[in-house]
């Protein structure tokens, strides 16, 4: 047995259970079946065997993880993404329109604290969804590289907020 760490618990009992993991995916694939093919019951077997699989394919290709989704940060995460993507919407659909709001188009380099690769994925995934700037991948010091229409504003710092509320959503802060 492994010694409490600081916050009083067990490196042991930190560590997702393999089964409420899997038994979590299958009732999503699940769900996603059912969502997808419509519920009858005489197609209930070939669900099952696919969620199954799918359940299995995804504890392949993504083993569980330490983190945790934590429900209130992503409200808050939700609420706040949707606010920027609304600004940033308007800010490129002015820009699209008005000629002499300036374009400064080019690269912009944002350092990135997540850790995992799969943090760090989700984070570029979401963080392409805001208007006006589009991650193009990570240079050689891992930073993250984002196009933006104008690098003349905030985009590093923006991103950098970000990246720290899509980290407590996550549980890695």
């Amino acid at each position: 047995m492994t010694p409490p760490t600081p916050g009083g618990r067990n490196d042991d009992d930190a560590a997702p259970r393999a089964a409420s993991v899997a038994g979590g995916r299958g009732v999503f694939f699940l769900g996603f079946w059912l969502l997808i093919a419509g519920y009858h019951p005489a197609d209930l077997p070939i669900g099952l065997l696919a969620a199954a699989a799918a359940t299995a394919a995804s504890l392949r290709l993504l083993p569980a993880a330490r983190g945790r989704l934590r429900l209130l940060a992503l409200v808050a995460f939700t609420l706040q993404f949707l606010r920027q993507s609304a600004v940033a919407g308007i800010d490129v659909a002015r820009r699209a329109f008005d000629a002499r709001l300036p374009l400064r188009p080019g690269f912009v380099v944002c350092p990135c604290h997540l850790r995992s690769a799969g943090s760090r994925g989700a984070f570029c995934t979401v963080s392409a969804l805001l208007p006006g700037t589009l991650p193009a991948g990570f240079d050689e010091t891992g930073a993250l590289l984002v196009h933006c229409l104008d690098t003349g504003q905030p985009v590093a710092a923006s991103l950098a907020e970000e990246e720290a509320r899509f980290s407590r959503v996550i549980g890695h802060d």
